[in-house]
């Protein structure tokens, strides 16, 4: 499955799909080269300014039926989630599991969503192929290279810079992905402090990304401190650049809240965690997968 943001606010997605490679001209390098690497840009930048186009009529939808998608994605859980899949289907599915907790409004309002938003993948999946089959062909293919927190930067919402080290300081980071509309990201905030609080002496951190504040959106940042701070969260957030691999991997995000654990080494563990941690299963699940990071962290020193 092309997995893809799914939140209310649909401008913040269109800041993080730009995937136009940047290359450096050189002295050597003859005009007509020069002049196939500007057509390859332009070619891109069209691609992409579909995408984005495509995405943002996508995530109208959400935007027009807010109530109903928020109690839709509220209900979306890891163990519903095919990577192998198709989006629409996945959405269709959610929403048919959980048919009695939606009213005959919304269930039609939601169907008459889906229908719409599958014929929109199928316009996504083609451009997401080529784009693909053109990446394949241009990069090498390297495990270790491909982890989105390696060359790490960004900044907490004080203005302080934040690298890589912020990983290798620590057995484990738990790294929340959230947005300030997102009613199930701001119900797990205080829980998420509570997490940061009892992983700290074991050598954990909890660090939260809002995908709104990207970019250094002061706006955005202000508006999500003051969430945090309404909710008792005092653990560390960050604003990352949108056309970073981390920013590109917050964008495949297909559901709000995500979770995932990044080791010393900045390398994910395991799966993400779909939904909030103050349900009690998945608090409980999330403190096992921890706990396994950092006993394996301290086995390999």
């Amino acid at each position: 499955m092309k997995t893809k943001v799914t939140f209310i606010s649909i401008f913040t997605l269109c800041i993080v799909l730009s995937l136009t490679a940047c290359s450096t001209k050189q002295s050597s390098t003859s005009g007509s080269v020069d002049t196939q690497t500007e057509a390859g840009t332009k070619t891109s930048d069209k691609s992409n300014s579909r995408l984005d186009d495509l995405y943002q009529q996508e995530n109208q939808f959400f935007a027009d039926h807010a109530d109903a998608w928020n109690k839709a994605f509220g209900m979306m859980n890891k163990g519903d989630a095919d990577p192998s899949g198709d989006y629409a289907d996945y959405l269709a599915d959610t929403v048919k599991a959980n048919k009695d907790s939606f009213t005959k409004d919304e269930l039609k309002t939601l169907t008459n969503d889906i229908k719409e938003i599958r014929k929109i993948e199928k316009q996504i999946a083609e451009i997401e192929n080529k784009n693909t089959s053109s990446d394949n062909s241009s990069q090498k293919d390297s495990s270790k290279d491909s982890s989105p927190f390696r060359n790490f930067s960004g900044k907490d919402f004080d203005g302080n810079p934040v690298d890589e080290s912020l990983f290798s300081g620590n057995a484990v980071t738990v790294v929340n992905f959230w947005f300030t509309g997102c009613k199930p990201c701001v119900a797990e905030l205080s829980k998420l402090n509570e997490l940061n609080d009892a992983i700290k002496s074991k050598g954990g951190e909890v660090i939260g990304i809002n995908t709104e504040t990207f970019d250094e959106n002061k706006t955005a940042m202000k508006d999500a401190a003051s969430i945090l701070k309404s909710q008792g969260a005092r653990y560390r957030n960050l604003s990352i650049d949108s056309s970073s691999a981390a920013g590109k991997y917050a964008s495949e995000i297909m559901a709000f809240p995500t979770t995932i654990l990044v080791d010393r080494n900045g390398n994910i563990v395991g799966d993400p965690m779909l939904g909030g941690i103050d349900n009690k299963d998945n608090y409980d699940t999330l403190m096992k997968q921890i706990q396994s990071v950092i006993d394996a962290d301290s086995t390999n020193k």
